[in-house]
């Protein structure tokens, strides 16, 4: 009977395991689409809002597309491998929107020619050209958007994001905007990528400040936060690292 009781609870245990994981897949498979949808719309409303455009997950892709003027897959030759606009290809059949970022500078680095994304947007009759980033922090990956000004030099306006940086030490890299304060962020409008004399400098952040130092003007330069050394040389280095790809493609259309 024991031996009986024991085989019935394996078997109705194991039912039961089986039944839940179908379940579980199931629901994912189903959400699956969703979860993509909810990925699109807080990658649009993050690239939006380093122009200073706000949306919410519900008018994203509308608010997106009224602002787009067009998207633009590169090559670190500075050369335009696919454009797209206005719901179509002008050129190539790759959207920028669909690029792993991540994935093509990991070919970079290894000397191969990796496809970059570049965002066109319009707004109150003026464009700009955003620019997305990775790179790594102290404890995981960091990432965000530059937006620069009709001059290709000058930062509009910027947004960081992490996957694990240290409270009120590094993750305040990601501190959105408040009326009254200036958060890290901020300090990136206005600045320049080139130097007067046209040469590509990125914007560095600065441990101690920038008027502590000579080695970096103020023009080019950002106050690091205090105690995130090591995050904040991770966005010194992602800066440089994905802006200098688009040099070429800078000058070549000037």
């Amino acid at each position: 009977m024991n031996k009986e009781s024991n085989a019935y609870i394996f078997i109705y245990a194991s039912v039961m395991v089986v039944l839940v994981a179908i379940l579980l897949a199931s629901a994912n498979l189903g959400l699956s689409p969703y979860q993509e949808k909810n990925k699109q719309n807080e990658k649009m409303i993050k690239i939006l809002g380093s122009v200073g455009i706000q949306a919410t997950p519900a008018d994203a892709e509308k608010i997106y597309n009224e602002h787009l003027v067009k998207e633009v897959v590169l090559n670190t030759k500075g050369e335009e491998l696919s454009v797209y606009s206005k719901g179509k290809f002008e050129k190539g059949s790759q959207r920028a929107f669909d690029i792993n970022l991540k994935a093509a500078l990991k070919k970079i680095v290894k000397g191969e020619d990796g496809a970059l994304p570049l965002f066109i947007f319009e707004a109150e009759g003026t464009q700009y050209y955003v620019i997305p980033m990775f790179g790594k922090g102290l404890w995981g990956p960091i990432y965000g958007n530059m937006a620069l000004e009709t001059d290709r030099n000058t930062v509009y306006g910027v947004n960081f994001a992490h996957d694990g940086e240290t409270p009120g030490l590094g993750a305040e890299i990601a501190n959105p905007p408040v009326e009254g304060k200036v958060v890290f962020a901020d300090q990136f409008k206005q600045k320049k990528i080139f130097d007067e004399a046209g040469n590509f400098t990125s914007v560095k952040v600065v441990k101690g400040g920038v008027k502590s130092q000579t080695a970096v003007l103020p023009a080019n330069g950002v106050d690091a936060i205090s105690g995130s050394t090591l995050t904040c040389n991770g966005v010194s280095a992602m800066l440089n690292d994905n802006l200098k790809n688009y040099v070429n493609y800078f000058k070549n259309i000037k």
